[in-house]
């Protein structure tokens, strides 16, 4: 009984001490924490404003500029080909960036066009080899009229190059030594004079003439 007795004792003096903790416990003031109304209110740029920043955000006033590199004259001479698209077969079966003959493909190792359409890597090796190839079969004729005018157009190695690429070295060739008489026209009507223009006075120089360049 007494056991009991001191037991709860026990159990009310510690109930006391607890509550009385909490009673005298100070409150804690938040008032400095309270956020002015006008916080709420943004300013907002109008369209005007908005249309300024865009402008200087999407403009930057740097630009990619290959100017009359090689890279430069691939890039332009895939973009006028193909608009650059490595994808895209002609409604006359010639294929990728560059869009190459099968047959030509062939003549420089590679003989399957479902992965060559696949493979960028492989079309950029097939360019640089189809081009040495051609400035090898042409490597006389860049030497006698590089510089010369044809129909008002200034003859240049890297044009010579191009134009080989439309028509065929062979076709070249005949341009050249005609004075320009002899004007192959590809099935779109675009000619060697064309070419000769378009592609003109850029860097080819590091080009290697090769006889039997090939991807492999």
């Amino acid at each position: 009984m007494k056991k009991n007795i001191l037991l709860s004792t026990v159990i009310m003096l510690a109930t006391f001490f607890v509550m009385s903790s909490f009673g005298t416990k100070k409150a804690v003031n938040l008032a400095h924490y309270k956020i002015a109304d006008n916080a709420y209110f943004y300013n907002v740029p109008t369209e005007i404003e908005q249309s300024l920043f865009i402008s200087e955000e999407l403009n930057p006033t740097f630009s990619l500029f290959l100017g009359k590199t090689y890279v430069g004259f691939k890039e332009a001479l895939g973009f006028k080909e193909s608009r650059g698209d490595y994808g895209t077969i002609n409604q006359f079966g010639y294929l990728g960036k560059y869009q190459f003959a099968k047959s030509t493909l062939s003549m420089i190792g590679i003989d399957n066009p479902t992965g060559f359409i696949k493979d960028s890597k492989l079309q950029e090796k097939a360019f640089a080899a189809h081009t040495s190839r051609n400035k090898w079969i042409l490597r006389r004729d860049i030497k006698r009229f590089k510089g010369k005018y044809i129909n008002g157009v200034k003859v240049t190695e890297s044009g010579i190059l191009a134009a080989a690429h439309l028509a065929g070295a062979g076709n070249v060739k005949k341009y050249l030594r005609s004075g320009g008489a002899y004007n192959f026209e590809d099935a779109f009507g675009t000619t060697i004079g064309y070419y000769l223009k378009k592609f003109s006075g850029y860097d080819t120089s590091h080009i290697k003439a090769n006889k039997q360049a090939t991807v492999i």
